[in-house]
């Protein structure tokens, strides 16, 4: 987990007027996903979605993702991977990268700068940038927030049903995989590692689209 990175972060950036929310997204709830925050001493803003209600809002597909959004509500910069750090792991043979360090360098410059920051989006190129769904995604996401439903209601059958069309929809969806996981802990590190496995060529995070902050 990364959250001793963003805590960290939350601190220095106290006074330049910058909130960090961070979201869990468990069905699990508070004593599922309480005790990371707990672990971090996090004192930035923490939120449990059980419902998966914000990464459906806005169309994210693996964690750590973040969208930035200024002062008037507008996103300034859409979904994408976020990291504290520099990360490189290579698992047989394939690579887990995220480059961290540039993505805080371009937090600072736009809590610096705001809308001058030169990695805050104009409105064009945030819509460039977002993904619509298509309808087989969307059709994806229904399932899954059925599956959601069921899960809360005490159904798992029906849940696990909703879950595996999601899964099969959208299988780029790691939200939708390791929500399932989790239910199963002894398989979870099995069946993660054969998704990995599977991918390929392609990375299991988008290349991060940001460089380092300009010179003044």
């Amino acid at each position: 987990m990364d959250l001793p990175g963003w805590q960290a972060l939350s601190e220095e950036l106290k006074d330049k007027n910058v909130e960090i929310i961070s979201v869990a997204e468990d069905t699990g709830g508070e004593a599922a996903a309480g005790q990371w925050f707990d672990k971090a001493k996090a004192t930035f803003t923490q939120i449990v979605d059980e419902k998966h209600l914000i990464s459906s809002l806005y169309n994210m597909v693996n964690v750590p993702t973040a969208v930035w959004i200024n002062e008037d509500g507008i996103i300034v910069r859409p979904n994408e991977v976020a990291y504290s750090r520099k990360t490189s792991l290579t698992i047989a043979g394939k690579t887990l990268s995220a480059d961290g360090e540039s993505y805080v360098a371009a937090i600072k410059d736009w809590a610096e700068k705001g809308a001058k920051s030169e990695f805050a989006m104009a409105p064009e190129e945030v819509t460039k940038r977002l993904q619509p769904r298509s309808e087989a995604e969307a059709e994806a996401e229904a399932a899954f927030q059925l599956g959601v439903y069921f899960h809360e209601t005490g159904k798992e059958d029906l849940a696990n049903v909703y879950w595996e069309k999601a899964q099969a929809g959208r299988p780029d969806s790691w939200n939708y995989h390791r929500q399932d996981w989790s239910f199963t802990p002894a398989e979870a590190q099995k069946n993660w590692m054969k998704k990995f496995m599977s991918l390929g060529d392609k990375p299991y995070y988008a290349p991060l689209a940001i460089g380092e902050p300009k010179a003044n």
